[in-house]
């Protein structure tokens, strides 16, 4: 990748920082992003129910949306589209709501772009119809490129670095991609690149995906985030539209027709990334149950993976002004007590012991209770006497007096929903009760 000085093009504010020097330039003011959040995420199960997976609390009081969106504002991406789709309400009032601190009078903005069937009276058909339907907004604002993201992974990436990089190629399509292990390929879609980084063939979770050269137990896989020259996408979005036999998906079918007929690049994350494990750029699909239990539970460590506290590369959310966490009752076996967890703002814990654990913002714990390597989201209320471990527990839910979840998982699974490594999801109407 060129820097500053190599490339005419670029007018570079440099924001140093000892680790990661941060690029905030005409080349991402100039940019439009357009993030997909319309998904359900039905890997999930019930926790999106009611919810769309960009939707879906992450990390004590942040929504998974937050991600991208956060990187957009720290990258100095600052006119953004946020697409939805699937039960949006509880993702448009965070947007609306958490997201309103951008300064119309210097051009920047989120807009909450639902589906409004602007071209067909169809409903969203793909990634590229659902950009495709909204080109008028796109084509408004002017921009010299495009920028496409997905709402529903957990990262930490300089958008001004990939870019920086899809400029000083010449590209007409940028592709970030992640190292993954072969077994997990099949989920992705797989690119093979050349020496300059081009890349010479894409296929979509293809059941047998080609391994790297040179390291034939990882796969070089996209990671939904892509760049577009913005003409060039425009045309692009104008013929696939009118190609019957596409499904109109970015990955499926615009990213395979445009590989041998265009300049299509490779981005590596680990050259943009601001939130480094050791080597290993930190990324996530908290897709499933299991694996959203497993970050979430990751945070309470001594020393995360991933970085929550970097004034540097802040993840922005919604302000919520609640009182501080309380701990109350100091008496040999009735203590109020939290270890190696995370206990967010409202939160009571009356009398009961909370370990490994994460919670989210208003929840309550009664007395001689026991909470374990669990994740409980906002507004949970957790009886006297209750013992929990190894649980997801769903917004709202009240958790009756002498309920154990998490030690007979053949018991549990009659009620709730038990994952292969043995996380119990538990939602109010699992214990026949109604959302607010």
């Amino acid at each position: 990748m060129s820097t500053p000085g190599e490339c005419p093009h670029f007018d570079y504010c440099q924001l140093k920082r000892e680790a990661n020097p941060r690029f905030v330039s005409t080349l991402t003011r100039n940019t439009y992003a357009v993030v997909l959040a319309g998904g359900r995420g039905s890997r999930l199960k019930q926790l999106t129910d009611w919810r769309a997976k960009p939707a879906v609390p992450f990390g004590g009081k942040l929504r998974i949306i937050d991600f991208p969106l956060s990187n957009c504002v720290n990258s100095g991406v600052r006119r953004i589209g946020v697409v939805t789709q699937y039960k949006a309400h509880s993702l448009i009032r965070h947007v609306q709501h958490g997201w309103s601190f951008l300064s119309a009078n210097l051009n920047e903005f989120i807009d909450v772009i639902p589906a409004q069937q602007r071209l067909t009276e169809d409903w969203y058909q793909g990634t590229a119809d659902a950009v495709y339907q909204n080109l008028d907004i796109l084509r408004a604002n002017h921009p010299d490129h495009v920028l496409i993201l997905g709402g529903d992974h957990v990262y930490k990436m300089d958008y001004g670095r990939l870019l920086a990089d899809h400029v000083a190629k010449a590209a007409d399509l940028t592709v970030a991609c992640i190292e993954v292990p072969l077994a997990e390929a099949r989920t992705f879609g797989v690119m093979s690149v050349n020496d300059e980084g081009r890349i010479v063939d894409f296929q979509e979770k293809f059941d047998q995906p080609a391994p790297m050269p040179g390291h034939p137990e990882k796969a070089l896989a996209s990671m939904g985030i892509y760049v577009f020259d913005a003409r060039f996408l425009y045309q692009e979005l104008r013929r696939d539209a009118q190609d019957p036999a596409s499904s109109h998906d970015f990955g499926k079918d615009l990213i395979p027709y445009l590989v041998p007929r265009a300049r299509v690049f490779a981005h590596r994350f680990a050259d943009s990334c601001v939130n480094m494990v050791g080597d290993v750029p930190y990324w996530r699909d908290v897709g499933t149950v299991d694996a959203y239990w497993e970050a979430n539970l990751n945070l309470t460590q001594v020393v995360p993976d991933l970085d929550l506290y970097d004034d540097d590369w802040p993840i922005w959310s919604a302000i919520q002004h609640f009182p501080p966490a309380k701990f109350v009752f100091d008496d040999d076996g009735h203590r109020g007590q939290a270890s190696d967890s995370l206990v967010s703002g409202g939160c009571i814990i009356s009398g009961a012991t909370v370990r490994r654990s994460l919670l989210f913002t208003k929840v309550r714990v009664e007395s001689w209770s026991h909470i374990e390597d669990s994740v409980l989201l906002p507004e949970v209320v957790v009886g006297r006497r209750v013992t929990l471990k190894r649980v997801v527990v769903d917004k709202y839910c009240r958790i009756p007096d002498g309920m154990t979840v998490g030690v007979d998982p053949i018991e549990d699974g009659k009620r709730f929903h038990v994952t292969e490594k043995g996380v119990t999801l538990i939602t109010p109407e699992m214990l026949g009760q109604q959302r607010p």
